[in-house]
């Protein structure tokens, strides 16, 4: 029989689609194709992760903060990534 979970939070499988977080008694799928920050992440950066309120999450060894709605409606929050344009500035 499976002991009690010592933590809220816990990461608890990964493979190389995604992991699982479990929060309470919830189970979530992070996939990597829509959390890509996770992609290329150690064991230990996935794994060091922070609840500090009811919808948020911190993974600080990868300084990465997600709404815990974004994993459970990925859809709901797609990724947009801003080009900067970047001028060259010539000095007098």
């Amino acid at each position: 029989m499976p002991g009690v979970a010592t933590s809220e939070i816990e990461v608890f499988l990964a493979s190389n689609k995604g992991f699982w977080l479990l929060l309470k008694d919830e189970e979530l799928f992070v996939p990597y194709e829509e959390f890509p920050w996770f992609k290329q992440a150690t064991l230990e950066q996935i794994t060091t992760v922070e609840w500090p309120t009811l919808n948020h999450l911190y993974w600080p060894l990868l300084d990465v903060d997600l709404a815990v709605e974004s994993i459970r409606n990925p859809s709901q929050f797609p990724l947009v990534a801003k080009s900067i344009n970047l001028q060259r500035v010539d000095k007098p």
